[in-house]
This record gives structure tokens, sequence and C-alpha cells, in this order.
């Protein structure tokens, strides 16, 4: 992987030197380089052709986020909140402009490297859940892990189906469980291999109310045991609130960048 060309959020190796009993007026050189942002976005943009023309989904967007960071994408349906996230992930290409995703600048990687990146540091979960039906809920909260050569692939996603109260349907397939059951299996299994960054479009979309509220509540309580960084899509403003941070959508521009105020 291509990582000489990561850009300037390139993984910075912190040189950490040891003051003698001479050299006390220099401690602050001990000091570690700061960490770098998990995903940095510059100039970027998205535009498809029409019959009218070009079309211009995204334009000129560009942030941080830190490691560790609950960021909410929010914006009415068709501002490109999904366009977004979708380059974001690597999943799409961008028209114009830059994405860096772990240091990886992802305009340097090819279709199978954006992959291989994807299946080594990202986690989604889908307003469709996007479940194998051919496969059990062990079975798809393990693929990841087998995929990524995990040896004890059906340990890990036993516990993970444990902490989703999901152990006892660990062998029934997704057109047997509820809609709330299969995104839970979803949470699970983006959560498999631990990953960096863990994107979510509209997870409670398909939802209830109340389904929903326990969705939510599950997602950020593992969110926060991992420290996974979470990038949240959602039209939801009560949703939006429980991240660190809003960044708005309008008509393809970012509008606005706010403090949302984290809830515990």
């Amino acid at each position: 992987m291509p990582l000489d060309q990561a850009g300037p959020s390139a993984t910075l190796t912190p040189v950490i030197s040891v003051p003698s009993a001479l050299d006390l007026d220099n401690c602050s050189a001990a000091l570690p380089a700061p960490h770098p942002p998990i995903i940095q976005v510059e100039q970027l943009g998205k535009q498809v052709s029409s019959p009218e023309g070009p079309l211009v989904i995204l334009a000129d967007i560009g942030f941080a986020i830190a490691r560790g960071e609950c960021v909410a994408v929010i914006g009415a349906s068709g501002s490109g909140k999904s366009t977004l996230l979708g380059l974001l992930a690597g999943l799409d290409t961008p028209s114009t402009g830059r994405v860096w995703l772990a240091g990886v600048d992802l305009n340097s990687l090819d279709e199978d490297g954006r992959a291989l990146l994807r299946a080594q540091r990202v986690g989604f979960v889908f307003q469709s859940f996007q479940l194998l039906n051919g496969l059990t809920a062990l079975e798809n909260v393990m693929l990841p892990l087998e995929l990524a050569g995990q040896s004890d692939a059906r340990r890990q996603a036993l516990e993970l189906l444990e902490r989703v109260g999901l152990k006892a349907r660990a062998r029934h397939y997704p057109t047997q469980l509820s809609g709330g059951e299969q995104q839970r299996v979803a949470i699970a299994r983006a959560f498999a291999g631990n990953p960096d960054v863990l994107f979510a479009d509209e997870p409670t979309g398909n939802l209830d109310h109340k389904t929903g509220q326990r969705i939510i509540d599950l997602l950020f309580a593992l969110n926060r045991e991992q420290g996974t960084t979470l990038v949240l899509v959602t039209h939801d403003p009560e949703l939006a609130a429980y991240c660190d941070r809003v960044l708005e959508l309008d008509e393809g521009r970012l509008r606005a960048r706010s403090a949302a105020g984290a809830r515990a």
C-alpha cells in the first residue's frame, strides 16, 4: 500500500529524547508529536453528468476528524450526505479534491487497494442492514474476521453477539430476525476486528422509535468501549446531538460546523 503517498495526514512517528541533567531547560523537546487526524478532507467535490449538463453533488468540502471523535453529518434529503460518506470510505471516487483515511491518500489507491484498506480499518452500519441472507447471524459476524485471517473468528463473533444480546439467536438467519435484531447483528459485524473508523448511514432509518433508541444506545456504548472514530450520517437532529460535533450539508456545500455536546 503506497503509504509514502499518504499526504499531510500520514502517520508521524514521535521521537522522544531523554533530557540529561544538564538539559533540563529543554524538557519540552521530549514531548511526543500530536496524533494526525484519522480522516482529512481537502477541496472535495463530486459531480455527475445529466441531460441538462454537469450536476454538482458536492463542492469544495474540507474538514478533519480526530481519532476517537464522533461526528454527525446532517442535511436534508439530496444534500449529499450519503455521497460524502461514500467518498470518505473510498466506496466512490471524487471529481476534485482528496481524502486521507487513516493516513492514506485514497486517490493513490486503485479499487482493490481501497477495498483492502476498508477491510483492515473500516466498519459499516447501513440503514438496510446489508446482512447476507444465506448466512446465520454468527456467520455474518464471522465473515469479516475470517476474511482478515483471524483464527478465532468464531469465538470473537460469539462474544460480539453476546454483547449485543443475541447470542441465543446465533444460528438464526436474517429472515428469522426482527428489524432491530438484524441491525444489532449488523452492529456486531461492524465492530468485528476493532475498526479505526465506523461509518453509519441512517442506522435507525428503518426502525420504529423505541427500537431505534435501543440501537443508538448500543452503537454509542460499543463505540465508547472500543474508542472507534464514528462518522454518523443522519437527518435526525436528536441523533446528531449524541455526537461531539455536527457537520451540516446544504445543497452539496458544508454550511456549518458546530459542537453538538455529546451525551453520556
